[in-house]
């Protein structure tokens, strides 16, 4: 096995929604709160992949079916072969599932849905889960070694020990012009 100087090691950071894998030495990163990220890894061919999904489903709809985990888990199945793995030789890792909002945490929530979906899927699917961090409080920066197949995840905190996130409030539309009795652009 050749070493690959951190200086040439080819970087690629996810986000909601991304699939990547690759034959070439690649460290894949991204950062995880109740979202999934799988690697998977042929230890044969050396290729590895990942993907960061939301949701266990989705409406089937749009462009960004890869926010849901069947087709992110299709897409990362066939860039791993694409790339020249092997699906029967192909081992997973997991991450994600995190419960990081300050909400009551229920067995019927999406960190937990994602976790049981995923856990799921690879059985039924026959991928041998090699390790897995999910569930906690805590979200998790994820990095994956194509070459290898290791991975490194380092859980984030915040001062208080749990992350803070603000509640998010849609802003309220400002007014429509008036001039006099006239309504502009309503």
């Amino acid at each position: 096995m050749t070493a690959v100087s951190p200086a040439t090691l080819k970087e690629v950071t996810l986000y909601i929604g991304g699939v990547h894998a690759s034959a070439e030495a690649t460290l894949i990163k991204t950062l995880l709160g109740s979202c999934i990220a799988v690697c998977l890894w042929d230890p044969v061919a050396r290729v590895g992949g990942m993907n960061h999904f939301m949701l266990p489903q989705g409406d089937g709809k749009g462009d960004d079916l890869t926010r849901f985990g069947v087709h992110a888990m299709d897409c990362l199945i066939g860039a791993t072969m694409k790339a020249g793995g092997e699906r029967r030789r192909l081992t997973a890792k997991l991450f994600g599932g995190a419960h990081v909002l300050d909400v009551a945490v229920s067995a019927g929530g999406v960190p937990q849905r994602n976790v049981d979906f995923i856990q799921t899927f690879l059985e039924r699917e026959g991928f041998p889960v090699l390790s897995a961090d999910v569930g906690g409080h805590q979200p998790r920066y994820v990095h994956f070694f194509t070459d290898s197949g290791r991975a490194r995840v380092k859980r984030v905190t915040s001062v208080t020990g749990r992350p803070r996130l603000e509640p998010y409030e849609k802003p309220r539309p400002a007014p429509a012009p008036t001039y006099g009795s006239v309504t502009l652009f309503e």
